[in-house]
């Protein structure tokens, strides 16, 4: 099926390319980089963000498009302006962070949204999806790990742990928080274009298992090779900080963890990395290949003193 992968080229896409491509999908890459692709994958360099850049697409039409890079409704409709409906599915990644908060766990795909939630456009892309009839399939990962992350959720840990430096935990580590490994999300995509029944449906995305904040530290100090004796936990009260705000502690603050239920069941899936696994996947192919280079420790300072 003639493919077009919106944001192809790193972390998400670069998982998914990979399978597509195993699976004989013809692949067109609309990007912004110049990262290398496959062989036998077309790449088109273009912003997505200015009608200049989506002229490169006109007159194309898709069996597929795989929407990994958009954030905001306009910027789905002014693709398919463009391109037309796919004539098979519309892949779309959208978010966890769409939920609003819940005293329930864990969080299912009928939950309230959040509409004040930096994710929203990806709510109300789907929400126009379903609208307009276009066949789509949604998905709503937690938190993304793996190598070649642009995130720093796993390396902010693995920068503290292999600098010795202390490791702010707020509160006392308690909180659950839920990962999932990229290849996973990728398998999960790739898969749900074998199945009719995941048309027009919405997925959590993510690992099985939840992880309590102090819990992920652990992990990711095993991996980086260091007993648990050797860290340097400080716990701080994150009472004066936005909750979700990610700037100082790199997950929201409070327990998010989504049920993967629906998932497993209608596509017979199930996430292949335990955290551990992932987490030694993350350290060993990505950190230890592409150190951080003078990692900036500075808000660690506001969290629990100098």
């Amino acid at each position: 099926m003639k493919t077009l992968v919106l944001g192809g080229s790193r972390f998400v896409g670069k998982a998914l390319v990979s399978i597509l491509v195993s699976k004989g999908y013809e692949l067109t890459l609309f990007t912004r980089g110049n990262r290398p692709v496959p062989n036998n994958v077309e790449s088109i360099n273009g912003d997505r963000n200015s009608d200049q850049g989506l002229k490169e697409l006109q007159g194309r039409s898709f069996d597929v498009i795989v929407d990994i890079s958009g954030r905001t409704l306009e910027q789905t409709q002014n693709i398919l302006s463009i391109t037309g409906r796919p004539k098979y599915r519309f892949l779309y990644v959208s978010s966890a962070g769409v939920y609003s908060n819940s005293i329930y766990l864990p969080i299912d795909e009928e939950h309230t949204i959040d509409l004040n939630s930096r994710h929203i456009g990806k709510a109300e892309t789907e929400r126009w999806l379903i609208e307009e009839n276009i066949p789509f399939t949604s998905f709503r990962p937690t938190y993304i790990y793996g190598p070649g992350n642009y995130n720093s959720i796993e390396r902010w840990f693995f920068d503290r742990i292999t600098h010795d430096r202390p490791v702010p935990i707020p509160g006392n580590g308690s909180w659950v928080t839920q990962l999932g490994h990229v290849n996973d999300l990728a398998d999960a995509m790739s898969r749900s274009l074998e199945f009719e029944t995941a048309i027009n449906r919405i997925y959590n995305c993510s690992g099985k298992k939840g992880v309590t904040f102090l819990g992920l530290a652990e992990v990711a100090a095993k991996v980086c090779g260091k007993q648990r004796h050797q860290l340097n936990y400080q716990f701080f009260d994150p009472s004066n900080l936005d909750p979700k705000a990610r700037k100082s502690f790199p997950l929201r603050i409070g327990h998010f963890l989504t049920t993967i239920n629906r998932i497993e069941s209608e596509l017979n899936w199930r996430p292949k990395y335990t955290l551990e696994h992932g987490l030694l996947d993350s350290y060993s192919n990505d950190y230890l290949i592409s150190p951080s280079i003078n990692p900036d420790f500075s808000f660690d300072e506001t969290l629990i003193g100098s």
